[in-house]
């Protein structure tokens, strides 16, 4: 490994004052050209980038280097790009992914479909393409990013600066978190495309009644930021104080969330009648199906398979005959109905379920979401969440 490349896996973790960061940066050019610090979540994290005229760039926060970015293309702030071959032996700024797997001795590896990185003896260096795609054109890398943490597992240091979810925090004069306008500032993002809200989880209107109402030890709302697809979590523990983190899926999966309590037990006049207007659980098969109604309609969302590597569900309105079937046999005939569907291949235009799929209507998404919402507390992801 070209000892370049070694000063920056040993400066990894490291404090800005500490001379293998200071020798890092005397390398990219001394003085940076541009520098950014935020504050990011809640307790809050002091995130700091430094760029360099050379086309380098550190990431520290907290004072401890979490990211050094060689960038292979000008940037807003850097109008030189770092010569790639002085940091990596064989390397050019127009590598193409098989460019770099020659001269990098680490096992290439992805994170999700866009995202190339190469495990290193001390860290990793994760490959940034234009538009995360197009590895086997030169020209499309912009960036090699080094990391201690493994990519896909973690949020990516440099989406500290995303301009649709980092700065959602609001905070006081003494510089804590004002829950209220914080709530308000992500219903806005929320409600202005930025931000989309998992059904699995709280609903972020309800959040503050919810704790408020003291019923539950830990209240959770998890939205994706649909700019850098981190997951914003806000989470209020009975007796503490907020936290407000940016977690990669993987994280954000790994928390726990009780059983919420039916609504009457918590929420005012207006909630309780939104919700008895909206779609209820009914019964379910793990794995299988489930039973949700709303008003006098019975809908079966049956699970089917398309590949070996991909399935998916399809929602059905129960036709006058089901329901008689189902009044008579009860979860027998729904067992049997969703393997019928499940044979039937809704997914193809031929299937006499393809054109009764909810799912699949004008409609759909708002169906996905009511059914979500629905089964909120019965799902397998539910079982994780309230037992770990």
């Amino acid at each position: 490994m070209p000892s370049r490349l070694r000063m920056i896996l040993d400066a990894l973790t490291l404090s800005e004052r500490d001379a293998p960061v200071r020798s890092l940066a005397e390398a990219f050019g001394g003085a940076p050209v541009w520098v950014s610090e935020v504050l990011v979540g809640e307790p809050a994290v002091r995130s700091r980038r430094l760029r360099f005229a050379s086309g380098g760039e550190l990431i520290l926060q907290d004072d401890a280097l979490v990211a050094v970015i060689l960038h292979t293309v000008p940037t807003a702030h850097s109008p030189s790009a770092i010569d790639l071959s002085e940091w990596l032996e064989g390397a050019h700024n127009a590598a193409t992914l098989d460019d770099l797997k020659k001269v990098i001795a680490g096992r290439r590896r992805f994170a999700g479909l866009g995202t190339p990185y190469f495990e290193l003896d001390a860290g990793y260096a994760r490959a940034e393409f234009r538009d995360r795609r197009g590895w086997n054109d030169p020209g499309n890398l912009v960036a090699l990013v080094f990391t201690l943490e493994q990519p896909g597992l973690v949020v990516r240091p440099e989406d500290d600066l995303c301009p649709s979810c980092s700065g959602l925090v609001v905070r006081d004069r003494v510089g804590a978190c004002d829950l209220e306008r914080t709530v308000e500032a992500i219903a806005e993002a929320l409600a202005a495309g930025l931000l989309q809200e998992s059904a699995s989880w709280v609903r972020l209107s309800d959040l503050r009644p919810l704790h408020t109402s003291g019923l539950m030890e830990r209240v959770e709302s998890q939205l994706t930021c649909l700019t850098c697809r981190r997951i914003l979590c806000v989470t209020l523990v009975r007796g503490g104080t907020p936290v407000v983190s940016h977690l990669a899926l993987d994280q954000a999966r790994r928390h726990r969330l009780g059983a919420i309590p039916p609504v009457e037990q918590w929420g005012d006049a207006a909630r309780i009648a939104e919700e008895r207007e909206a779609m209820r659980y009914v019964d379910h098969e793990p794995g299988r199906w489930f039973l949700v109604a709303q008003g006098e309609r019975l809908y079966l969302d049956a699970r089917y398979v398309v590949t070996n590597m991909v399935d998916d569900s399809a929602l059905i309105c129960l036709d006058e005959d089901e329901l008689e079937q189902y009044r008579l046999a009860g979860r027998t005939y729904l067992s049997e109905l969703a393997e019928r569907i499940h044979n039937g291949s809704p997914h193809r235009e031929s299937s006499p379920y393809f054109s009764r799929d909810l799912r699949r209507g004008p409609e759909g998404a708002a169906y996905r979401e009511a059914v979500s919402r629905a089964i909120v507390n019965h799902t397998w992801l539910a079982g994780r969440r309230q037992h770990g």
